[in-house]
């Protein structure tokens, strides 16, 4: 079971589902509808939805396109700020039916975590000014060893019958090569731990020596994982990936918790905590965006932690019409519960990735 091709085939089926059709323009009514069969009066059939003039042109499709995206952009405006400095009532009315103003909650949580990836995998990083520490030389000896097991591990992969005995050979050395610039990086105090120290190549000579402890008590899954932080760059990557496309999980993992806020409380559903959650989501995927790109541009960001939890209190406080006491306590309750999701939808990742 490919897991990676689930989580993108999840991820593509929320973000279709999210987006909404174009909703047509005026034309000359088509009777019977196209779609249903039923008799139309209007500018759409009151049955199915669909538009009562159908366009076949190329002009119509790009019309389409431009009316999407401007229809999207224009409801953009009207809820990022609610978003941000009034979310309580953004919740309230969205769950109330006032729903053709904003975006959805969906569609709003899957862009700003699209966009939280891209800007965190490509935002400049500002280059800091040190004095090489004692293991500075000794790093770039285990990353240059690194790469050159890496480079010779692909060739032997690739390489015909009559070849790979020279380049298994070849793989040994770099091994041992590696192997002898991370004991001597051992030697060195504080290595493991100085600016220009390489943990990467040390986990994966770790992993290829089988020195990392990793005892799940199923020893397939032992090895899996181990083989994977062989290469740490591509273990990354495929964690970073997982993330993406999993990240939906957040939602149905976080629902519960919030529902247990409210176990009393009458004439609050199931989809109410749904809403308020990808809501909640939305402004804490884009306060991480904000605070990892300008901490990589060198900018003090460390305030932004003040803001999950007023953030919390005011939505809280404005969604379910709570007084300040009892919006209060529920945030305190709420952070709690933010770990213990955070916590499962780690592990869960983590499996999944590495798996």
């Amino acid at each position: 079971m490919d897991l990676d091709a689930i989580g993108g085939a999840a991820t593509g089926g929320l973000i279709a589902s999210a987006i909404e059709k174009p909703s047509g323009v005026a034309g000359a009514h088509q009777s019977p509808c196209a779609d249903c069969g039923t008799k139309t009066i209007g500018r759409f059939c009151h049955n199915c939805g669909n538009p009562s003039h159908v366009h076949r042109t190329l002009l119509h499709l790009g019309e389409e396109l431009l009316h999407g995206v401007m229809h999207f952009d224009s409801r953009t405006w009207r809820t990022l700020p609610l978003l941000i400095f009034r979310p309580g009532q953004l919740t309230r009315d969205w769950v109330m039916g006032k729903r053709a103003r904003y975006v959805s909650p969906l569609a709003l949580f899957l862009f700003t975590i699209f966009v939280m990836f891209m800007a965190l995998s490509y935002a400049p990083i500002v280059p800091e000014t040190r004095v090489d520490a004692p293991g500075a030389d000794v790093s770039g000896m285990v990353a240059r060893a690194q790469a050159k097991v890496s480079a010779a591990e692909q060739a032997l992969t690739s390489a015909s019958p009559q070849a790979r005995p020279d380049l298994a050979a070849r793989v040994a050395a770099a091994r041992a090569e590696l192997k002898r610039a991370v004991n001597e990086g051992r030697e060195i105090e504080g290595f493991a731990n100085a600016p220009g120290g390489d943990w990467k190549a040390e986990m994966a000579a770790r992993a290829r020596s089988n020195t990392l402890g990793i005892e799940t008590g199923n020893k397939s899954l032992d090895e899996k994982i181990r083989r994977k932080l062989e290469n740490p760059d591509l273990a990354i990557y495929k964690l970073q990936q997982t993330f993406y496309k999993f990240s939906f999980l957040l939602v149905p993992i976080s629902i519960p918790f919030v529902a247990l806020l409210f176990v009393w409380k009458r004439g609050v559903t199931l989809y109410d905590h749904g809403v308020f959650v990808l809501y909640s989501l939305t402004f804490m995927s884009a306060l991480i965006m904000v605070g990892g790109v300008g901490d990589r541009l060198g900018v003090q960001t460390g305030w932004l932690v003040l803001a999950p939890p007023a953030h919390m209190f005011f939505q809280l406080k404005g969604a379910y019409g709570l007084g300040w006491f009892s919006a209060l306590w529920r945030t305190v309750l709420l952070q709690l519960f933010c770990v213990i999701a955070l916590g499962l939808f780690i592990l869960s990742v983590v499996w999944l990735g590495l798996t």
